[in-house]
């Protein structure tokens, strides 16, 4: 709501009250936080501002090397689905294909929020964990090749 001058928040029943300069800024912060692209060893995640989360091949620029998810929560779902330790032939069930399946894999095991880690280069495989593994950071370094 505005009142001319300021611009009145309201979160969880607070308000709070702001003014152009600082809910510009405010927009700014949200949208930032909402959008943005990070970045692994082999893999990147995008938040974008359609809602979608879009894995790609770390620096790669064609589609060919994307997957497009309705959002995060779909990414998800379908590590939740795969069983406790899988390969890209498991991911191609799920109706992906081609050198995504591949990318999917890495991109679980590098992504903090799966709670996995690769347990075989050949063929990759990537093995479940009772959390701490996947962390950014902890990416197996045989896998990076």
């Amino acid at each position: 709501m505005t009142n001319g001058e300021s611009i009145e928040v309201t979160i969880d029943g607070r308000t709070v009250s702001l003014s152009r300069e600082q809910a510009r800024d405010l927009q700014d912060a949200l949208g930032d936080a909402m959008t943005h692209k990070r970045e692994f060893l082999h893999t990147a995640g995008e938040h974008r501002e359609d809602g979608k989360y879009v894995v790609s091949r770390r620096s790669a620029d064609s589609a060919g090397n994307t997957k497009v998810f309705d959002d995060f929560e779909q990414v998800q779902r379908l590590f939740e689905r795969l069983p406790d330790e899988f390969t890209a032939d498991e991911v191609s069930r799920t109706g992906i294909t081609g050198s995504r399946r591949h990318m999917l894999v890495r991109h679980f095991a590098e992504h903090p929020a799966f709670d996995c880690t690769i347990a075989r280069r050949n063929p990759l495989t990537v093995e479940k964990t009772d959390g701490g593994a996947g962390a950014e950071g902890d990416v197996d370094p045989a896998a990076a090749d």
